[in-house]
């Protein structure tokens, strides 16, 4: 695709990112509200923001055009339904189990975040921006398999606080692609 071509369609669906973001920081706001929060409606409110944040990136991927490959979309979004449906198909998860699904979660989309922003580093400005929050992501999943059994309390601390600064993060993204603006190679200026 033409890089003015695309620069106009990424700046087209900024928004996609920021509903994700704002989407993420509410569910890490009621973990932070909520920090005796049973573990039944932990669950529950995971599963809903798992499935919410996974049919926006699928409907990312399906308009296309947004600087990033469809494939990594889908397979992002994929992975968010199906922890979404895994979190809501089995509600007496353990809180252990719970903690491996959400962990594996941001790991994985950590991981993809960060290949598609080193893939994009040439289309796009402000891809460090996209690398960032996966590299969030990355970091929270990990703390969560280091440390998983420091108490349910400080888990949903753990959770929400990390949810916030991930989803700042997507917001911080997706004003950076609403602003976006093609690489252009450093050359020599023409002559007038």
């Amino acid at each position: 695709m033409h890089d003015t071509a695309m620069r106009h369609t990424v700046s087209a669906h900024w928004w996609v990112p920021a509903v994700r973001g704002v989407l993420t920081i509410l569910f890490g706001v009621l973990a932070i509200v909520w920090p005796k929060i049973t573990l039944l409606a932990l669950v529950t409110i995971f599963g809903a923001y798992a499935l919410v944040n996974g049919a926006f990136t699928l409907f990312q991927a399906a308009r296309g055009h947004t600087g990033q490959s469809r494939g990594w979309l889908i397979f992002e979004g994929l992975v968010g339904l199906l922890a979404g449906i895994i979190a809501f198909a089995w509600p007496g998860i353990t809180t252990l189990a719970l903690l491996l699904v959400i962990a594996s979660w941001f790991v994985v989309i950590g991981v993809f975040e960060i290949i598609e922003a080193i893939a994009l580093r040439r289309r796009i400005e402000g891809e460090w921006l996209l690398a960032l929050n996966g590299l969030v992501a990355v970091v929270f999943g990990l703390l969560l398999f280091i440390w998983p059994a420091t108490g349910a309390l400080a888990i949903v601390w753990l959770i929400g606080v990390s949810a916030i600064v991930f989803g700042i993060s997507l917001i911080a993204h997706a004003f950076g692609l609403r602003g976006h603006r093609p690489r252009v190679a450093a050359g020599p200026s023409p002559v007038v």
